[in-house]
């Protein structure tokens, strides 16, 4: 999802209410690129970092002891990118790194909170497109583990500004069709992504309907939305942006140290908001 960006710094805020049942998520993301040229071949060393502190706000109707240890949860991750110019307008980027994500609650960090992530990918810049009419391709492949999907997810976006007002971009993490009133004020309207996931430090055992005793070891969240924004840009690089839509497809699971699902949170379709300022190249 990373290399698909031009973002130098975010910070960003998000909102999802879950249906009817008074829970709330809600999230607060900084992330920060930072670029070092190698040399006068457009080389470069990425150095990327990012916290994110995830809420969720619960109400009383679980059946196990242990609810307040999954009121907040604490990413932090660090990553060093590689990225060079080929031939025919090709680029080759590479990103590892890794993090921390887990409630805390235990004595301190523990093997559990650990996460590992890299990606390899390829870009295609149609240069032969005149500004503003552009293209760009990507493809490439991600893994994370532990994660709640064990396996290299594929990356691939395709995006094409073909008018002057127009652009749309098909693929993953998102899909859009942008439309620019000027150069300040964008609007559109896209599906994407969003989750997270992290280990629960003091796993909670809890016994479930049918009498069987349950241990979740981490937790995770995966929503698809969709969405109208708009974008507000105060400079050619500094832009205010804001989302508001619908899920359509969210969930919230325990899960145990296998992976396997020990109980669904939340997983009804609901309203979601995500606002924020960047820093674009």
């Amino acid at each position: 999802m990373h290399c698909q960006g031009s973002d130098l710094a975010k910070i960003e805020y998000t909102y999802v209410p879950q249906g009817d049942n008074d829970d709330v998520y809600s999230s607060l993301r900084v992330t920060a690129n930072y670029p070092i040229k190698i040399d006068d071949k457009e080389t470069y060393f990425v150095v990327s970092g990012q916290y994110r502190s995830n809420n969720l706000a619960l109400n009383e109707r679980f059946i196990f002891n242990g609810q307040e240890v999954l009121n907040s949860f604490h990413t932090a991750s660090l990553e060093l990118g590689y990225t060079f110019k080929m031939k025919n307008d090709w680029r080759f980027g590479s990103k590892f790194g890794v993090g921390v994500s887990s409630n805390f609650v235990g004595s301190g960090i523990e093997k559990e909170d650990f996460r590992y992530r890299g990606s390899l990918y390829f870009i295609k810049t149609y240069k032969n497109i005149q500004k503003p009419k552009t293209a760009r391709l990507i493809v490439g492949i991600q893994y994370i583990n532990p994660a709640a999907l064990s396996f290299p997810l594929p990356i691939i976006n395709y995006f094409k500004r073909f008018h002057p007002s127009w652009s749309y971009a098909i693929g993953t993490p998102i899909s859009n069709i942008k439309y620019f009133f000027n150069e300040k004020n964008t609007l559109q309207t896209f599906i994407g992504l969003d989750r997270f996931y992290a280990n629960i430090q003091n796993d909670i055992a809890f016994v479930n309907e049918r009498g069987e005793v349950k241990v979740a070891d981490n937790i995770s969240m995966l929503a698809i939305m969709g969405a109208l924004g708009y974008e507000y840009y105060f400079t050619e690089h500094l832009l205010f942006y804001t989302y508001a839509g619908y899920t359509l497809s969210n969930e919230i699971r325990l899960r145990d140290n296998d992976q396997e699902n020990v109980l669904i949170i939340d997983d009804k379709n609901t309203f979601y908001f995500r606002s924020g300022i960047k820093l674009k190249i």
